[in-house]
């Protein structure tokens, strides 16, 4: 028996243990991982795989470093706080933060993988803005697991791997952005038989995400009483408010979740519009593309996140008593800047994101001085992974939108043979 079921947001129905699986009765719902045990607990293993009680996989297939947590003197001191823990994930060897991709969605693709492999699946289509892509391309070569990577060309300039000649090969999309990269996904997937990796409805992909919550309670002891992190598709924040469900109903860590602090980075920040004015739908003309050019983390560029789907983002929101806030490009350099001046290390405009809504939040007086606050730095140390390794640009098979479904084959057939 597996020690988890997986349960529909609105309508409550189980289903048993299955790849990626959907509601059959509720098309604008998530499902949720219900685990068996209760109590958070550390198991007697390496890296994230110590959590895998609460995680929806069963044993340990190849090596996952976690993040790290510590608690911020130098950042916290800059803007005021007392008790301010920094989830690091990136690299950073000094402090004992080993992710080679320098984002935390190795966390999504270690768990996704090893969850796949475990329901015989041999193989995935994602897609990606750019750091997932960077995770599964780095662990598909760790673990020998196949993967078909999508991506579109506007992102290429911000990625890089750190095999030469990596075994998933990357598809760009000449002419879409994100979005039709995940409509190119599927058609990809649908000819090729790989099943497509699922985006936020996967619940691995979320399980995994919630891991950097998992690892500072493991620290702090507790809960945070605020969470801070910047969003795109919205599944890091998602994650984070499930996660949080399951220490509640642990007993041992109160009866408050941690409210959420969700940033976007301005023009282009469709969930932040939406819920300043309370909407549970997003506004169209939040969600032009020309926006996207005017950003500086096009890996929040999502013009589809599962933000009124039942069990997303606005759910998530209401739930915790959270926030949302829109940053500009100049305050995410600002920010990133502080916090490499005052912590000792870089970090990446995403998280930059996270951590200039934060400063914005104690400005507002939104969070109290004394009040436990969990910043997740998203990614980080990129520059002092180039210290240590070389990094090597993305050769990519570039595509249109337009493509047929013969053309796709006839790719198909090529990436095999090579």
């Amino acid at each position: 028996m597996s020690h988890f079921t997986i349960a529909c947001r609105k309508c409550g129905k189980e289903l048993e243990d299955a790849y990626c699986a959907f509601c059959e009765h509720c098309a604008n719902a998530l499902l949720v991982t219900r685990y068996r045990e209760k109590k958070f607990r550390e198991e007697a293993a390496e890296g994230i795989w110590r959590f895998s009680n609460w995680l929806p996989v069963h044993k340990a297939a190849f090596p996952q470093p976690s993040p790290i947590v510590f608690r911020s003197e130098g950042f916290a001191g800059k803007i005021g706080l007392e008790e301010l823990y920094v989830v690091f994930c990136g690299y950073w060897p000094e402090r004992g933060a080993n992710l080679l991709t320098c984002t935390f969605k190795e966390f999504e693709a270690a768990t996704v993988i090893a969850n796949a492999m475990e329901n015989h699946i041999d193989g995935l289509v994602v897609a990606s803005a750019g750091n997932t892509a960077r995770a599964f391309t780095h662990l598909s070569s760790v673990s020998g697991f196949q993967a078909v990577i999508i991506v579109p060309t506007m992102c290429l300039g911000e990625m890089w791997n750190l095999e030469e000649k990596p075994s998933a090969p990357t598809i760009a999309l000449s002419d879409g952005d994100y979005s039709d990269s995940i409509a190119a996904a599927r058609r990809i997937s649908s000819l090729s038989g790989m099943p497509f990796e699922g985006g936020v409805k996967n619940i691995a992909k979320r399980d995994g995400l919630g891991i950097a919550l998992l690892e500072a309670v493991a620290c702090m002891k507790k809960l945070p009483r605020h969470y801070f992190q910047a969003v795109g598709s919205g599944a890091g924040a998602i994650a984070t408010w499930e996660m949080s469900e399951r220490f509640l109903g642990d007993g041992r860590f109160g009866s408050v979740p941690p409210a959420l602090h969700l940033a976007q980075n301005l023009p282009f920040a469709p969930m932040t519009k939406a819920y300043l004015k309370k909407s549970r739908e997003i506004f169209e003309e939040d969600l032009d593309p020309e926006l996207i050019g005017e950003i500086t983390t096009r890996v929040l560029s999502n013009r589809y996140p599962a933000y009124g789907v039942s069990g997303g983002v606005f759910d998530a929101l209401e739930a915790t008593g959270g926030s949302m806030y829109g940053v500009t490009n100049s305050e995410v350099y600002r920010a990133m800047e502080m916090f490499e001046a005052a912590e000792g290390i870089d970090i990446v405009p995403a998280a930059g994101v996270a951590a200039a809504a934060l400063i914005q939040a104690v400005r507002q007086g939104k969070i109290r001085p004394d009040e436990p606050v969990l910043l997740n730095i998203t990614g980080g140390g990129e520059k002092r992974l180039l210290e240590d390794r070389q990094a090597h640009r993305v050769d990519p098979v570039v595509i249109s939108k337009k493509i047929t479904d013969e053309e796709i084959r006839e790719l198909l057939c090529s990436l095999k043979k090579n």
